[in-house]
């Protein structure tokens, strides 16, 4: 009955999430979240960004790591996450979220802050998410679907166009960022619409980038709690893209009218 519940437990979890993602979804095209570009004073007290950065993206890292060493050592199901697909989904996982934790944040440039409940309602979502994402990966599918993870897996179209397209999205992100923190030189207060890569035609490639790789990793795991990560990501990001484009068009409405950018999803939005 215990195992009966957990699973259950999960999925109605699961569906919930959808859910809230729906309602962030609806409620960030009327209130900008206000860290970034949408900084403001109305969230509250704040911190420094490089702190905030680091304490609500790490969270996941660690209970992904966790989840994972716990079925390890559970002898039921650690020859079942032995198996390549297994440990490649981790190395995936962890490989975006070791960069986004422990590296990004130390590139940032500047003394801005981040809200305090910004930061805390990050925190909240990467501790769902990663107990989603890691119950799932290594302790749900070895015991329910021990035949879907199989060695085979690495080899199916889902896991090789998956990864492609996740590689392809870190690409995009990684050097979206590159872009952002060099559109200033030191002591330049000026603001610059970002022009090269895929800001040729997005005013939000970093968030492009984003979206694409949990886009990946919905296909190469090829299950609902990938889906729920990609769904969530759309929905915070999608109309987060929106306000930026509007900031930009007020600031930059020449070039706009002369490159006709679209907010995230080049040529289409």
């Amino acid at each position: 009955m215990e195992n009966i519940y957990t699973i259950e437990f999960f999925y109605d979890l699961l569906y919930i999430m959808f859910l809230v993602g729906l309602v962030v979804f609806v409620s960030l095209y009327f209130v900008d979240a206000g860290y970034g570009k949408m900084r403001s004073e109305k969230w509250g007290p704040a911190i420094n960004n490089k702190v905030g950065w680091l304490l609500m993206e790490c969270p996941v890292f660690f209970v992904m790591l966790y989840l994972y060493f716990k079925a390890l050592g559970d002898p039921t199901l650690a020859p079942v996450v032995k198996k390549a697909p297994y440990w490649l989904f981790f190395l995936i996982f962890e490989f975006h979220y070791l960069q986004r934790s422990f590296i990004f944040p130390f590139l940032l440039k500047g003394k801005s802050k981040m809200p305090l409940i910004i930061m805390l309602m990050s925190v909240a979502w990467n501790l769902i998410n990663g107990y989603i994402q890691g119950y799932w990966l290594f302790h749900l599918a070895p015991q329910y679907y021990p035949d879907m993870y199989t060695t085979s897996w690495v080899l199916k179209p889902q896991f090789i166009i998956g990864t492609i397209i996740f590689i392809i999205g870190w690409g995009i992100n990684i050097q979206s960022d590159h872009v952002i923190r060099h559109l200033r030189q030191p002591g330049d207060t000026n603001h610059y619409l970002p022009k090269k890569g895929m800001y040729k035609y997005v005013t939000s490639a970093n968030y492009l980038g984003e979206i694409t790789e949990w886009l990946g990793f919905a296909i190469l795991t090829w299950s609902l709690a990938g889906l729920l990560f990609f769904w969530f990501s759309c929905c915070n990001l999608v109309p987060r893209s929106n306000a930026i484009y509007k900031k930009y068009e007020e600031e930059f409405p020449d070039e706009f009218d002369r490159k006709k950018l679209k907010r995230i999803i080049p040529f289409i939005y």
